[in-house]
């Protein structure tokens, strides 16, 4: 049985995936296996798949019969995973070199806790590779094992699932897999920090996220899809719902949700113009119903963005957005001619 299993779904990144592989298969520490599972990726990222396996076998490579997007593709690996340890991994990403030896031995020192997590860099086209902004969260000081109640300043985080090495057995406990749609990121993050007995930190860039010129990140795309967002919340409130033990942290999530809703809309090139309408509809119902008791808007102009896209309030909430472009746009003009 492996230490680890990188689990990596694969669609349409021929030319990022040799990379990406080599980024796992380089690691210093070579007690891992390596799952990579093909989506139907209409590219030539299964025979490149096929090859690499040839060569090497800690390559287990799946082929599957139909595309059904991230997250399910996630779930055929997990399936067949036997590590002790599974971290995921997309596929126009790369792992640091010696990050797996580095979470080894941060594991071992930790006595295997549920979740170790880990920091991540944006890799630029242009060569910029930018440490992500809550690095001060790895630098904090504190407990070496703890909860969440220990470290809530986790839930700042970008609420992905690939900065993380999960305990296999701590996942099959919670009965933990990946939904369809867009967002499938959220109503599996938020669950596997919240439940988590036993947490530690690694202060140390695991991933390189590419940031690619053309584009390339499916979220970045308009579509109705990212309307998923509401469903996705709504099986975190379920979990929520059967853990009356954890129903302390409903506000935090909820505030949490607002933000993630926010940046949604407003966003350039997500939801379709035509469809914002429908989209602030939607949300003040989605809150109305998720909104805990005494429930007080956050501060600034964050905050009162968030509390009237809440309360479906489209006009009032687009007029704030043009009011504080022109004071920027001001401010700008005004630099220019200092």
């Amino acid at each position: 049985m492996p230490r680890f299993s990188v689990i990596v779904p694969v669609y349409q990144v021929e030319e990022y995936l040799t990379e990406c592989l080599d980024s796992v298969l380089g690691q210093s520490c070579p007690d891992f296996e390596l799952i990579a599972v093909d989506d139907r990726s209409p590219d030539g990222c299964g025979a490149l798949l096929d090859r690499a396996a040839a060569r090497d076998e800690r390559i287990r490579v799946l082929h599957l019969a139909a595309n059904v997007g991230l997250g399910r593709a996630r779930n055929a690996g997990l399936e067949v995973a036997t590590g002790d340890y599974v971290i995921f991994l997309d596929s126009d990403d790369t792992l640091t070199p010696g990050l797996l030896q580095a979470v080894a031995e941060r594991l071992k020192a930790t006595a295997d806790p549920d979740l170790l997590v880990y920091d991540y860099a944006r890799s630029h086209w242009d060569g910029r590779v930018v440490r992500s902004a809550s690095a001060p969260v790895f630098a904090r000081p504190g407990p070496e094992v703890f909860d969440l109640d220990g470290r809530p300043d986790l839930l700042d985080l970008l609420m992905v699932v690939w900065n993380k090495a999960y305990r296999r057995g701590y996942l099959a406990d919670q009965g933990l897999t990946f939904p369809a749609g867009y967002y499938e990121d959220t109503p599996w993050t938020f669950p596997a920090l919240l439940a988590a007995g036993r947490i530690t930190l690694l202060d140390l860039v695991g991933v390189h996220y590419r940031q690619r010129r053309e584009g390339g990140n499916i979220l970045a795309t308009a579509t109705r899809r990212h309307f998923d967002v509401f469903d996705q919340y709504d099986r975190v409130f379920a979990f929520l719902d059967g853990r009356p033990d954890l129903d302390r942290w409903r506000p935090v999530i909820y505030g949490r949700m607002l933000d993630h809703l926010d940046t949604v809309v407003s966003r350039p090139g997500r939801i379709p113009p035509g469809d914002r309408r429908e989209y602030f509809r939607r949300a003040a119902g989605h809150c109305a119903r998720l909104r805990p008791a005494g429930h007080r808007r956050a501060p600034g102009v964050a905050g009162l963005r968030a509390e009237l896209l809440s309360r479906g309030r489209f006009l009032t909430y687009q007029g704030l957005r043009v009011a504080a472009r022109g004071r920027t746009a001001l401010g700008r003009l005004t630099r220019a001619r200092g």
